[in-house]
């Protein structure tokens, strides 16, 4: 039998954490509870979840702090985190995304649309299709075994990162615009905001360190990887 989805659920109150767990379960997912940074750290230690839906607002440390933590791990790094809020203004989604996580859901927030935003983070979590490595001067991604280099030294990229750079590297040179970028790297997820692509460029480039140059904004256009930095 295929082994559930286990989702971790990081929330201080127990009604809505319990209506959570019920439709995740009714889902074809397997819920576990945690109420703060301390008892969800425990769950983590014991058994790795497949995703990590994380209130901002929690007794102790935050939810930002929280998945600032876990991303800076490198056993949690790879974790897909929903941010669950009720902060809906643009400055709050920017910040939980810099944290780490790799989407944001304002409460309050349907049913099927938290189900559709788990489906995808647990899709685009999922091994690459190609196992084809893809290369442009120094950089190079291995998707067979998820490691991405620069000039032979290893760099370490969240999962969303790591999908938007192989995308890129498969049509270097070429200018991609945030929707397209939306609708190749992130699929039919259509509840994400053409926002969120800049935070994970922002993102991808801090994580490639020298080579970030490599990815470039094309004012009123989107975003290229070039082996020739500069020359727009």
């Amino acid at each position: 039998m295929k082994q559930q989805p286990r989702i971790l659920i990081v929330e201080d109150e127990p009604a809505i954490a319990e209506l959570i767990a019920v439709n995740l379960r009714h889902n074809g997912l397997s819920p576990v509870w945690a109420e703060d940074g301390e008892s969800a750290q425990r769950e983590i230690d014991a058994v790795l979840p497949d995703a990590i839906l994380l209130d901002w607002m929690l007794p102790g440390a935050t939810g930002v702090q929280l998945a600032r933590r876990w991303r800076a791990d490198a056993r949690t790094r790879g974790i897909p985190i929903l941010m669950l809020t009720a902060r809906g203004d643009e400055p709050d989604k920017v910040a939980g995304l810099d944290a780490g996580a790799d989407d944001y859901i304002t409460k309050p927030f349907s049913t099927q649309e938290l189900l559709a935003r788990i489906r995808a983070v647990l899709r685009r979590r999922a091994p690459e299709k190609t196992a084809e490595t893809v290369a442009l001067g120094g950089l190079a991604l291995d998707p067979a075994t998820h490691r991405v280099t620069w000039q032979g030294k290893a760099l370490k990229l969240g999962p969303t990162e790591f999908k938007l750079l192989h995308f890129l590297l498969q049509y270097p040179e070429r200018v991609h615009s945030r929707q397209q970028l939306l609708d190749r790297v992130w699929g039919d997820h259509v509840f994400i905001e053409e926002r969120t692509v800049d935070v994970h460029v922002k993102r991808l480039r801090e994580a490639l360190g020298p080579a970030g140059g490599l990815v470039e904004t094309v004012r009123g256009a989107g975003y290229r990887i070039t082996a020739q930095p500069g020359s727009a």
